[in-house]
């Protein structure tokens, strides 16, 4: 018999799984209970990835102009040596060292001048800013370093209307030997313009060979302004600064990671990012909550048919195990169902996106800003998923149990006393 007890459990949990008759409004619920469960399921995957892929990108932007560990000199200036660069690419986790030097100036052509931020890198290192290659507008990157010619944002070309192949004055200023400031100006030829849908790099920055605004700015061959580090793992940028500080062991330099210099923007995209989780999890609450409604009602239907089966030797064990073997498929079910719908949605969200705003109008006809919303980018996540399942399961059994608890409760008497 207790060979045979599980297949008759399972048995006894498909027939109340698909009651008739006067138990059918009870099935029905239990229906929408399961069609509950899987849409909550797949809300919660659709809305955190495309949240993941939104943080992703915005994160992005920051990272691939900046580096994941910055070395910054407190007076302004360190000198970049041979031998620094060397020792910095040893590092563990270390994938590219990039010395930079930035300088506010002016930008002078076609009659208008704006300010702007200029930025020395060397050829080989913008070459390897994807946020940069990736976002070329007009031109190419391929004379940079070979002649003097700049790479400039987008939309500041668009303001001072100059085209690719121009030219343009770049003024900024040294001080004499009396210690008066005297304006240095110098002409670039516009190489590209890049566009990369953050303002303040496409309506100010400016690219120039290193070597060439050193010497503009009369500084020597080594002077810099920061080092750049891009690692491997974003995510180990404090493990490593810290590593810098105790390579370097220098109190005239002071070693940044990109959590710490953005950590208000991280952090609060880290508690929208949990928020979010907890109340879109309240979805997947409310339909087991209706799992337990509609099996709580299915045991009050059952009443009868429970007090049969005892009087014909079940045991409360077989009864709770069938109840709850009925009530768990649905949330197990749902789950796995919204799983798929959820993942599915995620693998064709640019198509949806698209059609969604071809639908309300909303497309971006090349507007940066608006294009960035309605790409919808999605980054799926394997412990984000991971983390759905096992909460809906968890709610599910949860929900499953009470309903089996309460169909242990019925006496035979008291369920054949109105039958």
């Amino acid at each position: 018999m207790s060979e045979r007890a599980p297949a008759v459990e399972r048995w006894l949990a498909w027939r109340y799984l698909v009651t008739r008759q006067r138990e059918g409004f009870v099935s029905f619920i239990a229906v929408f209970s399961l069609i509950g469960v899987a849409l909550g399921v797949a809300t919660l995957i659709v809305v955190l990835s495309v949240m993941g892929g939104f943080r992703e990108q915005l994160l992005g932007r920051i990272i691939g102009m900046n580096g994941h560990v910055v070395i910054t000199a407190r007076d302004g200036v360190l000198q970049a040596t041979a031998e620094l660069l060397a020792s910095l690419r040893e590092l563990p986790d270390v994938r590219t060292v990039r010395p930079t030097l930035e300088r506010q100036a002016l930008i002078a052509g076609n009659g208008l001048t704006r300010g702007a931020q200029l930025r020395g890198v060397r050829a080989e290192d913008l070459l390897t800013r994807t946020i940069v290659t990736k976002n070329i507008v007009h031109g190419n990157l391929g004379a940079f370093g070979t002649k003097p010619g700049v790479v400039i944002g987008e939309r500041l070309r668009q303001a001072m209307n100059v085209l690719v192949g121009e030219r343009v004055t770049i003024v900024t200023h040294r001080l004499n030997k009396n210690g008066t400031i005297a304006p240095r100006y110098a002409e670039y030829e516009v190489l590209a313009s890049f566009m990369t849908r953050r303002y303040e790099f496409d309506g100010t920055l400016v690219f120039i060979p290193l070597e060439m605004l050193q010497e503009d700015l009369d500084y020597g061959h080594n002077a810099v302004s920061s080092i750049d580090l891009e690692i491997v793992d974003a995510a180990a940028a404090p493990r490593v600064a810290e590593a810098v500080r105790r390579m370097l062991h220098r109190d005239d330099l002071k070693v940044s990671d990109w959590l710490g210099l953005n950590a208000r923007f991280a952090g609060a995209l880290q508690v929208e990012r949990v928020m979010m989780f907890i109340i879109l999890t309240l979805i997947v609450v409310v339909a087991a909550m209706n799992v337990v409604a509609s099996f709580t009602m299915l045991v009050r239907v059952k009443r009868g048919s429970i007090a049969i089966l005892r009087t014909m030797g079940a045991t409360p064990r077989t009864i709770i195990r069938a109840f709850f073997l009925a009530a768990a498929a649905v949330g197990l079910v749902g789950t796995a169902l919204g799983t798929a719908a959820g993942l599915l949605i995620c693998a064709n969200m640019p198509s949806i996106g698209a059609l969604l705003s071809t639908i309300s109008g909303a497309s971006g006809g090349g507007h940066a800003e608006v294009d960035f919303i309605t790409s919808m980018p999605v980054r799926v996540q394997a412990v984000e998923v991971g983390s759905i399942v096992v909460v809906a399961i968890l709610l599910s059994l949860a929900a499953a149990a009470y309903p089996a608890w309460r169909s242990a409760m019925i006496e035979p008497v008291e369920g054949l006393r109105y039958e």
